[in-house]
């Protein structure tokens, strides 16, 4: 199979961009209207959709046409943000990434055309481009194979297509930000992390880069010992609003000594960014500290994605105290907790 691996890429695939002429389906829809999927295809789109991989199109075609004939072939609901037009694929490519708010580093691009491939290992030396004629191996890929399928994953596509929903929704709206996220009736639940909670807590980590206060990975059986430990704390979230659930989107790692606690790890899924749930996280933080009257500082790694998280803890009263080497210390002495806001209901 060709393929090129660049080493910035972090090892799994989030989503596979498929071509639709000769790929998807045999033949050229601009010149064979009767086009038929190629087979096995559909298999392969249903297995990668069962291990929560998200899929998309970026294909040079007639756009009403080719939708058409994804929903004529029964298919259509399985790519979201399709791009459909006469942009260069590396274009299409990029506007996916970003629609979905994911690094360009973990995405596949599958297409029969060589020229197609080229162009976008060119302009994308970190996306890995398939030749859609060797697709045999796909399945079998470990880019392909996350650790853990879990519950959420095998959702991740129907919570992308909500989000979608939600997007739409926040554009028709008329009024402030605070008046749009009041009107979603978000619930959000922060929890200790159960035995269940264990794979899609390690899932998080393995993911999450952007909204990502350290990038630190744990496995299964090291986040266990977490759970277990007397000098840990390890919670994780979940939210839901009127649109339906999206699912467990935050974790917390605390390191518990007598007189000061550290926040090894603060991260929640992209998913999530503009809906204030990082602050309301670190609330929720900082006021167990002030209860247990200890210290609380935070520990903050630069992976050039995640300066959000920097923000946050800056606007949360956060103050650097010490550097070692690409970790930064910040302190809160916790004086000024703001409280949580009124448009999100939190339960704990």
């Amino acid at each position: 199979m060709e393929s090129r691996v660049s080493e910035n890429r972090n090892g799994k695939i989030k989503c596979v961009v498929w071509d639709l002429d000769n790929t998807i389906w045999n033949g050229v829809l601009l010149e064979d209207a009767n086009v038929t999927l190629r087979e096995g295809i559909i298999d392969i789109i249903k297995i990668l959709d069962s291990r929560g991989i998200l899929q998309s199109i970026a294909s040079k075609n007639n756009h009403e046409a080719a939708l058409s004939k994804l929903k004529e072939l029964g298919i259509e609901e399985y790519f979201i943000y399709p791009q459909i037009n006469w942009n260069p694929k590396s274009v299409s490519i990029k506007n996916i990434a970003q629609s979905i708010n994911i690094g360009i580093d973990t995405l596949s691009f599958i297409d029969d055309q060589p020229f197609e491939r080229e162009e976008v290992q060119f302009s994308l030396p970190e996306v890995l481009c398939i030749d859609a004629h060797e697709l045999s191996p796909i399945i079998d890929m470990p880019e392909m194979n996350p650790n853990f399928i879990t519950e959420d994953s095998k959702m991740r596509r129907i919570m992308y297509l909500s989000d979608i929903e939600r997007t739409k929704s926040e554009e028709e709206f008329i009024g402030t930000q605070e008046e749009f996220l009041a009107s979603l009736n978000m619930a959000l639940t922060i929890t200790p992390v159960k035995e269940g909670d264990l794979q899609r807590a390690e899932e998080l980590t393995v993911r999450t880069h952007q909204l990502n206060t350290t990038g630190y990975t744990y496995s299964y059986d090291e986040l266990n010992r977490f759970r277990n430990s007397d000098n840990h704390k390890l919670f994780i979230s979940s939210l839901e609003d009127k649109y339906g659930g999206y699912g467990k989107i935050g974790l917390i790692l605390l390191e518990c000594e007598k007189d000061q606690w550290t926040i090894k790890l603060l991260l929640m899924s992209c998913r999530v960014m503009a809906r204030g749930v990082g602050t309301v996280m670190l609330n929720y933080t900082m006021k167990l500290a002030r209860d247990a009257e200890v210290k609380l500082r935070a520990e903050f790694v630069s992976n050039n994605r995640n300066r959000m998280m920097y923000v946050t803890y800056k606007f949360a009263g956060f103050k650097e105290i010490e550097e070692s080497n690409s970790c930064t210390v910040l302190e809160n002495d916790l004086s000024q907790i703001q409280p949580f806001p009124k448009y999100i209901t939190i339960q704990y």
